[in-house]
C-alpha cells in the first residue's frame, strides 16, 4: 500500500493505492471514502479489496484546502452531480486504467457519501458499482441511473438516513433493466462496514460497524465484481 499523486483537471491530488500480491493483471476498483474523510479506516478497506484480487485506489476527496471547506464543496457537487469531486473520481479511474497491473476494467465502491457518488457515477464508464448505504439516495434517481452499469448495493434496515431507499432503488433498476443485487441487512444501520470512532454512541443513533454484515456484503461485492469486471 502506498500514497500516489494522480492528475486531475484541477491539478494533482493524493490517493491511496493498494495492489494485490502475485501476478496480474487484475480489475481495478476506485474507492470513494465516506464523509469522515481519508483516514485509517480507508487503509483497511483498501487492503481488503486488494487481498480479494483488485487494484484499489482511493482518491483523497478533501485534498484541496481546509477540511470544513472541502466537505462543503464536495457535498454541494454531489447534489449538483458535477464539479471537481466527480472529476477526481474519474481521474482515479483513468489512473488505474493506465497501470499495467490493471486488466482494463474498473469498478466503483463507495461508503455513505461515497455510496451516493457510486450511484451518480454508475453510468460514467465503470464496469460495476457497489454503493454501501449510499443514503440519502441521489435526487432524480431514475435520470441519474440512465445507462448505469450493474449495481450491487448494501443497506442497513436501521439506517435513519435510508428509510425506503432499498425499495426505491429496486424499483428504478427494475424499470431500467439494470443488473442489480440489492440486499438489506436487518440488524444493522448506517456505516456498518466502516470502523469509525465512537462506536457505542453510533450504534444508539442507528450507525455502527458489524462484522457479519460487513463480511457478507464484501463477499457479494467481490463475487459480483468478478462476474462483471472481466478483462476488456
Amino acid at each position: 500500500m502506498t500514497t500516489v499523486d494522480i492528475d486531475t483537471p484541477e491539478g494533482r491530488i493524493d490517493a491511496l493505492l493498494s495492489v494485490p500480491d502475485g501476478q496480474g493483471p487484475w480489475p481495478g476498483v476506485v474507492v470513494v471514502h465516506d464523509a469522515f474523510g481519508y483516514g485509517p479506516d480507508n487503509e483497511a478497506t483498501s487492503a481488503r479489496i486488494a487481498a480479494a484480487g483488485f487494484v484499489a485506489i482511493t482518491p483523497n476527496m478533501y485534498s484541496r484546502g481546509g477540511r470544513a471547506r472541502c466537505i462543503t464543496r464536495v457535498l454541494r457537487e454531489l447534489l449538483s452531480q458535477r464539479g471537481r469531486a466527480l472529476d477526481d473520481i474519474l481521474a482515479a479511474r483513468d489512473h488505474v486504467l493506465s497501470m499495467p497491473q490493471c486488466n482494463g476494467s474498473v469498478g466503483l465502491i463507495g461508503f455513505c457519501m461515497g455510496g451516493q457518488f457510486a450511484l451518480v457515477l454508475a453510468p460514467k464508464g465503470f464496469g460495476a458499482s457497489a454503493p454501501f448505504y449510499g443514503t440519502p439516495l441521489p435526487r432524480h434517481l431514475a435520470d441519474t441511473l440512465d445507462g448505469a452499469c450493474p449495481i450491487v448495493a448494501s443497506f442497513g434496515r436501521r439506517d435513519p438516513l435510508g428509510v425506503g431507499a432499498p425499495a426505491r432503488l429496486r424499483k428504478v433498476v427494475e424499470e431500467k433493466g439494470i443488473t442489480a443485487d440489492i440486499k438489506v441487512y436487518p440488524d444493522v444501520g448506517h456505516s456498518f462496514a466502516n470502523k469509525l470512532p465512537g462506536q457505542p454512541l453510533m450504534r444508539i443513533t442507528g450507525f455502527g460497524y458489524d462484522d457479519a454484515a460487513t463480511d457478507d456484503a464484501y463477499a457479494r461485492v467481490f463475487a459480483f465484481f468478478n462476474e462483471h469486471l472481466a478483462a476488456r
